[in-house]
C-alpha cells in the first residue's frame, strides 16, 4: 500500500487516488512536459486537480503560472482549459514529492530524502535545461536537503528581501543550475498571491521565455 511505501508518519489522499482512477503506489508527473525545455517550474507536490486531471500544476495555483506562460506567449490568460495544457507542453514540471498528501499538508523530511535519488537522476541526468523557477520555499530549500553543503548559501540567498527578483546559481551534483524563486502560488498564501502575476511576468521577462 502507498501508506506503507511512503512512511515518515504520512500517506498519500487515497480517496483523491480512488476517485481518479489511479494507483496511488504509482508515483505522477515526476518529469512533465518537455525534457528538452529551456526553463523548468519546480514546486513541492502535486494537488488534487494534478490526480484528477492528469496534468501538472492545473490547480488554481498552477493556473496562475499557466496564465503566466500564456501570457509570455499569446500576451492573454488562458482562454480555455485546453489552451492551459498546451503551453504546459512547452515547459519542464517537477515536484520534490510525486505523490498527493493527505491534507495537501508537505511531506516530511524522511518523505523528500526518500524520493530525492528520482527527483535529482530527472533534474541532473534527464533535463536538459538549467533555469529553474522555483515555487515556495519548500521548493527552493529542497535542494540543501539533498546536498547539505548548499544550506548556507541557500539559506543566505532566501532571506534577501529581493530574493523574487535575483537568481542563484549552484553547482548541483554536477549540473549548473540556475533557481529563480517566486512564492508559492496558493491561494492561501494571503500576502503573495495575488502579487504572483507579476512576478511570474517579470521572471519569465528575465529570462527571456516565450515558449521554447
Amino acid at each position: 500500500m502507498a501508506k506503507e511505501a511512503l512512511g515518515g508518519g504520512m500517506t498519500t489522499d487515497l480517496p483523491v487516488y480512488e476517485l481518479a482512477g489511479r494507483d496511488p503506489s504509482i508515483p505522477i508527473f515526476l518529469g512533465s512536459g518537455s525534457l528538452h525545455a529551456r526553463v523548468g517550474i519546480f514546486g513541492r507536490d502535486p494537488g488534487r486537480n494534478e490526480v484528477l486531471l492528469g496534468e501538472p500544476f492545473i490547480g488554481k495555483g498552477g493556473q496562475l503560472i499557466r496564465d503566466g506562460l500564456h501570457r509570455a506567449v499569446y500576451g492573454t490568460n488562458c482562454p480555455s482549459l485546453e489552451a492551459s495544457i498546451e503551453v504546459g507542453r512547452t515547459i519542464f514540471w517537477a515536484n520534490t514529492v510525486p505523490y498527493k498528501p493527505l491534507g495537501n499538508k508537505a511531506w516530511s523530511v524522511a518523505v523528500k530524502r526518500r524520493f530525492a535519488p528520482h527527483v535529482v537522476q530527472v533534474l541532473v541526468q534527464h533535463w536538459s535545461g538549467q533555469d529553474l523557477i522555483t515555487c515556495g520555499n519548500v521548493a527552493f530549500e529542497w535542494f540543501g536537503l539533498v546536498d547539505k553543503t548548499l544550506k548556507p548559501k541557500l539559506k543566505a540567498f532566501w532571506q534577501q528581501e529581493d530574493r523574487y527578483e535575483r537568481s542563484l546559481n549552484l553547482d548541483f551534483l554536477g549540473k549548473t543550475l540556475r533557481l529563480h524563486p517566486l512564492p508559492h502560488p496558493s491561494p492561501l498564501n494571503a500576502r503573495w498571491y495575488p502579487r504572483f502575476p507579476a512576478l511570474l511576468d517579470q521572471r519569465l521577462a528575465q529570462l527571456a521565455w516565450s515558449g521554447a
